[in-house]
Parts: structure tokens; sequence; C-alpha cells
């Protein structure tokens, strides 16, 4: 029996999400499904929902949960990571200091002060799961879908002998996007990418063998982007190939949008830039889970479908040894986009079956596209040199990669950033940054 542990499982409705579609392929439907969170009744709440979910599919799952790591732990084939560490009180310290500084984002959790501090508090926790899946699972895959991705799997291929890859949505409702834009059923459109988490770009888009992209551009020059999607069309625009993350994550990812005003005005207004938006969402998060817990209390059902989760692919695909497609976050070795870092953790297209996983070799980005994306993967390998040989100089060299940061203060003023998130922030940080968190 394949046995599935959720890391993190009091991110109850994504646990819905994704159990819905593990349950839902007769290969897994009568998986040991594993639960485990830190949070009493955030884990009660994910076991209530999980048996809901099971019981509405028809599914016959072993179902436990454990507020002890090692012992959900004990015996996985797969472990499914979904922490966030500090939650929502975090994420907003991750806001209103830069606020202090005059910096304004609109989701910072990839790069920038809010990706670097997100990584140095959530970097401890993870290779602590991977050290404990090194003794009592040595053989099971470590799937992440934690914040900030790249940061995560290069700290845990680093330090630890996991085998590890991280799973993000951003190609699969970009492709889904870019059809809507062209009239076109998701499933029949053909694509591929490369890059890094949440800076890939689409590298081939077809139709039947016919490319798309001259009509994705036609589309775009007409104006017909909705509002919500400008900074990717003008990024499109000027870089030639479509990005594979929103707009909402680009404006941050260079020093263009955010804070910037010329002839037509504020870049922020002209984009239609949604700053703090990731503010948004962890309040949405919260309401979703009370609503969650209140529906559970008064027996409503839930809307169960398909969501294509990549978790469910890999367990299903290694289970039957059927081969299946899909997107993740890998190191490069040199040989998967080889003008990037060997040891950059990259995005591309894998393939998977009972073997394993298969990256696959998409070659060198164009040298522009690899120059946008360079910054970002300095940023990550400077966190994780923080994070691993406790190098406080590394944190501030790693703020100091950020465009906001470099768009808008001097470099005393990076630093002073850098000093005030870390006293900020000090009771999720590891005690070499004078916090207070193991690690």
């Amino acid at each position: 029996m394949v046995r599935i542990v959720l890391v993190g499982a009091g991110s109850v409705e994504f646990t819905r999400n994704l159990l819905g579609d593990m349950l839902s392929s007769p290969a897994l439907s009568d998986a040991d499904i594993v639960l485990h969170d830190i949070d009493p009744d955030r884990l009660a709440t994910a076991e209530r929902m999980a048996r809901w979910t099971a019981g509405a599919l028809g599914a016959t799952p072993t179902i436990t949960a454990h507020l002890d790591r090692r012992a959900a732990l004990r015996g996985a084939d797969f472990v499914i990571n979904t922490i966030q560490v500090g939650g929502a009180r975090a994420t907003r310290v991750d806001f209103d200091v830069a606020a202090r500084f005059g910096l304004r984002y609109t989701i910072a959790d990839t790069i920038g002060v809010g990706g670097v501090f997100r990584g140095l508090r959530t970097i401890p926790v993870v290779l602590g799961i991977a050290r404990d899946m090194a003794e009592v699972c040595p053989d099971a895959w470590l799937l992440n879908y934690t914040n900030p991705m790249a940061i995560l799997v290069r700290a845990v291929a680093e330090a630890t002998p996991i085998k590890v890859v991280g799973l993000c949505h951003s190609v699969f409702w970009t492709v889904d996007t870019l059809a809507g834009y062209l009239g076109l059923p998701r499933e029949e459109v053909e694509a591929d990418t490369a890059g890094v988490n949440h800076l890939a770009f689409i590298r081939r888009l077809e139709h039947g063998g016919r490319d798309l992209y001259p009509d994705l551009r036609r589309f775009v020059e007409a104006g017909r982007v909705p509002e919500s999607d400008l900074v990717r069309a003008d990024l499109f625009l000027r870089l030639g190939a479509y990005p594979t993350e929103s707009s909402e994550h680009h404006a941050e990812y260079n020093p263009w949008f955010i804070g910037k005003r010329d002839a037509a005005g504020d870049a922020v207004e002209r984009f239609h830039v949604p700053i703090g938006e990731y503010l948004d969402r962890v309040a949405h998060n919260l309401d979703e889970y009370a609503e969650a817990k209140r529906k559970l209390d008064a027996g409503e059902p839930f809307e169960i479908e398909r969501s294509g989760e990549y978790a469910a692919t890999i367990a299903e695909a290694m289970t039957t040894g059927v081969p299946a497609r899909f997107v993740a976050n890998v190191i490069n070795h040199g040989t998967l986009i080889p003008n990037l870092e060997a040891d950059a953790c990259v995005e591309v297209p894998c393939v998977v079956d009972g073997a394993g996983i298969h990256p696959q070799p998409m070659g060198d980005l164009p040298l522009h596209l690899a120059a946008y994306v360079r910054g970002a993967v300095d940023m990550q390998g400077l966190t994780v040199q923080a994070a691993l040989k406790r190098d406080r100089q590394a944190v501030g060299r790693a703020v100091m990669t950020d465009p906001i940061v470099q768009s808008h203060l001097t470099l005393d003023d990076a630093w002073r950033l850098t000093d005030a998130m870390i006293e900020a922030e000090a009771e999720w940080l590891p005690a070499w940054l004078g916090g207070a968190a193991a690690g």
C-alpha cells in the first residue's frame, strides 16, 4: 500500500483538492494517507476533511493524523510539504517592515526581501523534515509546494540525501489562460517551458503542430489582455516569450513597474499592479478555513473536481508505471539549462514513471531571458549559503539583489532594512541570527 504523508495538512482547502485528485485515482484510492500539522485544531479539521473527501469519492484509504512528525513520516513513500512557517503573522511582518523603508510589494514570497526572509525562517524546518526522512523513510520522495520554492529545493538538495522535487501551479494555469485568450481547449494546447520557479517562460506554444505565438502577439497588441495580466503582456512584447507566472508576481521581480512614473503616469496604476495582494490572499485563506469548519460541522457538501495537482500525477505514475508529463523544480546539474548555474534550481518539463522522475534538458535560455532570471538565481544561492553556512553577511547580500531595493534604497538603507527584518522576525529565525527558533 502506498503511504502518502501530508506535512502542513492544516492547509485544509489544499488538502481537500490534493486528496480529491489522489483518491480519484484507482491506483491510490486505498492509499495510506497520513496527515501531520503542528496545530491540533487544524490537524483535526484536516482529518475530518480527508474522511469526508474519501467518503464522497467512495474511496477506501487508511487515514491517520499525527502531531508527532517522525511518527507521521515513518515508512512514507511520498512526503508532500505545504507548511508556512510563521503563518499570517510572519507574512504581515514581511510587508510591514519593508513599508517602513518605503518599499511596496505584491506577493513577497519568491525573491526580494520577503523571499529571503521566508527562506531563512523555512529552510531549518524543511531540513528538519528531510533529516527525519533520511532516518525513517530514506527512499521517499519529498514533494515540495512551499515557497520560496527554488530556495527550499536547493537547500534540501545541498544539505541532505533526500530525493526532492518542487511543484508549482503557475505553468499549468498560464497555459490554461493563454488557451482561453486564443479560444482553444486547454487540453489541445501543447507547451514547453524553461526557467526558474515563477521566472520561467513559454518556449513553445502550439495547437495541432501550429505555432500559436503569432496569434498571441496579435491578441496582446490588440489590447485584449485583461487588466490583471498587463505586466506580463508588456514583458512578453519586450522579451518575446510569455512569462509563466502571474503579473502580480512579475511586477516585483524587476524595477520597472512598482514606484516608477513616466509620461504616461504611475506604472502601478497604469498596469493595475495589486500592491499587498498576498495579504488579501492570507485573509481569504483564514476566512476559507473558518468556512470549511462551519460546513463540516453543518454536514454541508464540498465541491470535488480534478485540479491537476502534480503530486497526484507523480504518485500515480510511480505506482502504476504508466508515464506522465508534468513540470517540476529540480537541480540544474549544468545540463538542463546549461547557461544557468549548475547548482541552480530550475523549472523544466519532466517525465515520471515507475523508475522515478526524469527532468528533460531544455538547452540554453536566450541570453536576454537568462539575464532576466540570473538575479533571482543569485539571490537563491546567497540565501541558501546564509542558511547552511550561518553567514549573516550573505543575508544582506541576498537583500541587495532585490530589484525593488536596488531601485529605491541606498546600500546603507538596504543594510538597515536587513537588520530590521532580522529583529522583527526573531521568533521564527534560528539562533545564529539571534532568533528564538531551532536550527
